[in-house]
């Protein structure tokens, strides 16, 4: 019986990669391997990250595929109902970037309140910093409203509540009503309600019709003063139009983004704009890479593939 073909369409992690290799049931094609091309012909499993689109095309010209792996919990670059027609499996792997997520998510709300990032360029051109003219924002006991009441959000409630005794705010018109039962905080029933309130706004949103463009001009006005706005989430929660209006006023202390509509950021899209602002600090979608979880995540997409491929029942992350 001729082995599954597997396809790895983007770079993984070494760990991922030596498990498939010490896999001797699968036929293993690499991203450097001149074999990729053909993937739509030969492909049993396919493994990727935000990099590849799977599109309708995509999945009609599969003659083989049965399986589709997304390393991460988004998966806005599949087209999943063609892979339902398609009879296509797609899996993803929930819950394990949260920490690494949350992490940054919190890195960058600091970097910003206190400056980092801006003191550091003005250091690096040679200007001469003057203390007492470079004031910083202090999260400690500040209000922070946090939107998507799921694994990201809640690993980040918990991380701003142990670092700073923040008081947190939920709002999350999805989750179950005893969601976040074991975390001290607040929920509220409308997103004004959390803007109105919070020092920090931190997303953890999936990219959905009903999210996209979730914070707009009317929702950045409702901010406070000196505000900051997290974007860990993806490209299209925010209009970045009108955050870059919003900022120009000088009334919200800034934003951080790690997720934009142009990923990654480039200053033919945003030099002119939120890069030139120095209260915007902007990340290429870097959330979830440290080493730890690029390993581990990784070798959970793997597991889920061979699980498929082998045919087991109950295979976590199965969205279609």
């Amino acid at each position: 019986m001729a082995k599954p073909v597997v396809f790895v369409l983007d770079p993984y992690h070494e760990d991922a990669v030596a498990l498939l290799q010490s896999t001797e049931w699968v036929d293993l094609v690499l991203p450097s391997d001149p074999r990729r091309a053909s993937w739509h012909r030969d492909a049993d499993g396919v493994i990727l990250r935000s990099e590849t689109r799977l599109t309708a095309d995509d999945f009609a010209a599969a003659a083989k595929l049965r399986i589709v792996v997304k390393q991460g919990v988004g998966v806005d670059n599949i087209d999943l109902d063609a892979a339902r027609r398609a009879g296509v499996a797609v899996h993803n792997t929930p819950a394990l970037n949260s920490e690494a997520v949350a992490e940054f998510s919190l890195a960058l709300a600091f970097s910003l309140a206190r400056r980092v990032a801006e003191v550091d360029r003005r250091v690096r051109a040679g200007e001469a910093v003057r203390r007492s003219e470079t004031l910083g924002l202090s999260l400690f006991r500040k209000t922070v409203g946090v939107v998507g009441m799921g694994n990201i959000g809640r690993v980040a409630a918990r991380k701003w509540i142990g670092a700073c005794e923040a008081s947190v705010v939920g709002y999350d018109p999805v989750a179950p009503a005893d969601a976040w039962s074991d975390l001290p905080h607040r929920r509220v029933a409308t997103l004004p309600e959390l803007l109105e309130v919070s020092d920090v706004v931190t997303l953890h949103v999936p990219l959905l019709p009903s999210t996209r463009g979730m914070i707009g001009a009317k929702e950045l006005a409702a901010m406070k003063d000196n505000a900051i706005l997290v974007n860990a989430a993806r490209g299209g929660v925010v209009d970045e139009k009108a955050l870059l209006e919003e900022l120009k006023k000088g009334r919200l202390w800034g934003a951080v983004l790690d997720a934009m509509e142009v990923e990654p950021p480039t200053l033919e899209a945003y030099g002119d704009g939120l890069l030139a602002m120095d209260n915007v600090i902007m990340t290429p979608h870097i959330g979830a890479s440290t080493r730890e979880n690029q390993s581990n995540s990784g070798i959970a997409v793997v597991k889920t593939l061979l699980a498929v491929l082998e045919g087991k029942a109950d295979v976590p992350g199965k969205l279609v």
